[in-house]
């Protein structure tokens, strides 16, 4: 008889789904049977793409290029060395597989060439980045993204090898490169490393998670509508820079979440991957489950071998290209589920297992665990998951999808719930235990009272729903301000027990370790009078951004 998964045996009350859960599972072994028949059973194998796809230097004085563009007809490399004209030097000749490969010699491109694919296809033809280009940047006065050719004379070389990070329990500092900085303007990777990096050492966090590195056309998004996924985002530095800081990093100890988002894509045709070769579902879903219905963006065909194949080899890219020590998986609620999740309560087991369950995102997912662990044993998965699914962060062989945390998402949405609508005298220690500690018992979950979702535009953090338009005023220490002191104890407090009770780790966000007001923002257009509120040895200030 087969011995039935641990995940049903710890908990009786998902007997009634085990057909579910263990077809399932039987769905990821069956995928990575298939993936990986021709390469020795290894997902690291399989998950290679970039170091085929995109742009190289063949080590015998040639450029080697290739593309996926099953739809194209013809397709030219064009760029700074072409004057942006179709060369037919440039040209790329059609391989099996709709793959596409060119040769060119060494003194054809240099460092620091833009360059750009010009597709072909039945009825028309654009402009397109590589899906695989690794550096992406962006005229300052026309705002046109264009790949460019990154290969610096001295490349970064790494100081720290095979870096272990001791992250039990793990404490996060989450950051954004281009809003830690107390200046106007972009902050960027140089900036964060010789500013913030030793103050995030000071206070003794060992983990830093990273937002908004993966190229995004629009800054506003804060890094969640992706156009280039293997490319870092060069509004903030280099590549060697971004190498540097994760390096100094390590040398202090710190491991180095990114914050990874696979769950949608930007809509941008000539930045993204949309409508890449003339098709619209080369890496999307081709019907009405194309679009996301409340994000602007589209979705990933996870049915799709390729599409497998380029977001596997993407995770295996940022942990081995940049040393990252593992990724926050964004959206994933949005992934599991037909419906992304949006208007259901999940209020019992049997709405995770009511057909609504996307079968191909959760193999997906739970092969990203298994390649990531592969790649690097000691590598951090967090779900940002607000459903609830069993077995997120469980063990695969366990039953579960692999993730090593799920974050606790209605910790933060209490907090915001008790401010709001219980007076002092009506938060029970009681209530306040029971959601603190409220959560699985096979699965670790990072505890935060508010991250960028909170602290971001658009709400409030909590110091400024505590103390309000008083923090502009009355922040003085002389200052007996009733309603200051009231809530910066009850901020301290609300820190303090989250803190205490967790389970796996704790998360905040920049600034929220001593709190800031309304929001942190960003320079655009409309908020040259907006402020920022930055602290400096227990000193505040105000400072416009």
């Amino acid at each position: 008889m087969e011995k039935k998964l641990a995940i049903l045996r710890n908990d009786p009350w998902l007997e009634p789904y085990a057909g579910a859960i263990e077809g399932r599972h039987q769905d990821v072994v069956r995928k990575l049977e298939e993936l990986t028949s021709g390469t020795d059973g290894s997902l690291i194998k399989f998950a290679n793409a970039y170091n085929y796809f995109g742009l190289h230097g063949d080590g015998k004085g040639k450029w080697v290029f290739r593309e996926y563009a099953p739809n194209a007809t013809k397709i030219y490399l064009t760029g700074t060395f072409t004057g942006w004209q179709d060369d037919e030097r440039y040209a790329l000749k059609r391989l099996e597989n709709g793959n596409w490969e060119g040769e060119f010699p060494a003194e054809s491109m240099k460092h620091g060439d833009l360059y750009k694919l010009h597709i072909y296809w039945q009825g028309g033809d654009g402009e397109r980045l590589p899906a695989y280009a690794r550096r992406v940047v962006q005229d300052e006065e026309t705002k046109i993204f264009s790949a460019e050719v990154y290969a610096p004379e001295h490349p970064y070389q790494y100081k720290v090898k095979n870096f272990k990070p001791e992250t039990k329990p793990l404490m996060i500092y989450e950051a954004h490169i281009g809003m830690a900085q107390d200046k106007e303007g972009l902050g960027t990777y140089e900036e964060f490393r010789t500013n913030v990096l030793p103050r995030i050492v000071k206070d003794s966090y060992n983990a830093i998670q990273l937002m908004a590195i993966q190229e995004h056309p629009y800054y506003g998004s804060f890094g969640y509508h992706v156009s280039n996924f293997y490319a870092a985002s060069s509004r903030f530095g280099t590549p060697d820079e971004l190498k540097h800081l994760i390096d100094d990093a390590h040398k202090a100890g710190i491991a180095v979440i990114m914050d990874i988002v696979h769950s949608h894509a930007v809509k941008n045709e000539l930045e993204g991957l949309g409508h890449f070769d003339g098709s619209y579902n080369l890496y999307f879903y081709g019907d009405s489950r194309r679009e996301h219905p409340a994000w602007d963006s589209l979705c990933f065909d996870y049915g799709k071998n390729s599409v497998l194949h380029f977001l596997l080899s993407n995770c295996k890219f940022w942990l081995e290209e940049y040393h990252f020590d593992g990724f926050r998986f964004d959206g994933v609620t949005s992934m599991l589920y037909y419906n992304h999740g949006l208007g259901k309560a999940f209020g019992g087991y049997g709405d995770y297992y009511d057909g609504n369950e996307d079968v191909n995102a959760l193999v997906y997912l739970t092969l990203a665990n298994l390649l990531i662990h592969e790649v690097n044993p000691r590598a951090i998965t967090i779900a940002e998951e607000m459903s609830g699914m069993p077995g997120l962060a469980s063990k695969f062989e366990d039953g579960g999808m692999g993730f090593d945390y799920r974050l606790a998402m209605g910790i933060p949405d209490y907090w915001i719930k008790m401010i709001k609508e219980k007076k002092d005298e009506d938060w029970y220690p009681t209530s306040i235990f029971w959601e603190l500690t409220n959560r699985r018992a096979d699965e670790k979950t990072i505890s935060y009272c508010e991250s960028h979702d909170q602290a971001l535009v658009g709400d409030k953090t909590i110091i400024f729903r505590l103390i309000d338009k008083e923090m502009y005023w009355h922040m003085g220490v002389e200052d007996g301000n009733g309603v200051v002191e009231r809530g910066m104890a009850l901020h301290k407090m609300i820190r303090l027990v989250t803190m205490a009770s967790i389970n796996g780790g704790y998360l905040n966000f920049m600034g929220n370790e001593w709190g800031h007001p309304e929001w942190i923002d960003f320079p655009r257009e409309g908020n040259a009078g907006a402020t920022n509120m930055h602290a400096d040895n227990g000193n505040w200030w105000i400072v416009k951004i």
